[in-house]
């Protein structure tokens, strides 16, 4: 592997970014925070909502037990996320789908900024904090920050949740299929501002390796992904995908 702290594209990653048609880019928590999005996750157990550890207050067993607490503690996130905007890592990234004739984008992340930036068919593992599933029907309804919340299911009444992959529960049907699917095809894997701790999404890189595609990473960090890498490019997801931004206004 090799690896830069002053990011920068070699040669290899050159010609294979400028060449390649199948691609498939996973992103994490780091995409986000920098457009200010909390990933609150703290560490260990930390206390983030009212005395509960996050990985109680957003898990499936709370859902069962005080559904307005989870809502209390969404509806807060929601809040927080109203006022940012894509940053630069966004915006190049739903450039991408236009450049390469088969591209997948799978994300960790349930704010919706990859949607907002442009980006169209993305791959949700996680879900997304805008949109709401009854918790007996399964009906998804989204969520618009303008209007209040839906409170029930308007097809049969009931309660309805945060579409989003809590603790204790899977990921939705078919996502991480098609992620994977896709990962097996792609030539070029670009893992950007995720930790590669959380499964089965730090899979989908070692799905690609395997079967034969370059893999970079981006991130500020090594992570536990690293030494799997062709390359990894240690900065900003939005300073570092600026350079490919140059690189193919220098190949027009």
């Amino acid at each position: 592997m090799q690896s830069v702290t002053e990011p920068s594209i070699s040669d290899e990653l050159r010609q294979r970014y400028l060449s390649a048609s199948r691609v498939l880019v996973l992103t994490g928590a780091g995409v986000s925070a920098e457009s200010g999005v909390p990933t609150f996750r703290g560490g260990g157990n930390s206390s983030v909502w009212k005395g509960m550890p996050f990985d109680v207050i957003s898990s499936a067993r709370m859902v069962e037990r005080n559904l307005p607490a989870v809502w209390e503690w969404f509806d807060y996130r929601r809040d927080l996320l109203q006022g940012l905007s894509p940053n630069r890592a966004h915006h190049e990234i739903a450039k991408w789908q236009d450049h390469f004739s088969e591209f997948t984008l799978v994300t960790q992340n349930v704010d919706g900024l990859h949607q907002r930036a442009g980006s169209r068919d993305v791959i949700e593992l996680h879900g997304s904090i805008w949109r709401v599933r009854c918790t007996v029907c399964h009906a998804r309804f989204e969520i618009h920050p303008a209007q209040p919340r839906v409170e029930a299911c308007p097809d049969c009444s009931e309660p309805v949740r945060p579409d989003v992959v809590l603790f204790g529960e899977i990921l939705p049907a078919g996502a991480f299929e098609r992620a994977a699917a896709a990962a097996a095809e792609c030539e070029l894997c670009f893992v950007i501002g995720t930790s590669a701790l959380v499964y089965p999404a730090a899979g989908l890189p070692e799905i690609a390796h395997a079967a034969g595609a370059f893999v970079c990473e981006v991130n500020p960090e090594r992570t536990p992904l690293s030494d799997l890498c062709d390359v990894s490019l240690m900065g900003k997801a939005g300073e570092v995908l600026t350079l490919f931004s140059r690189l193919r206004s220098e190949t027009v």
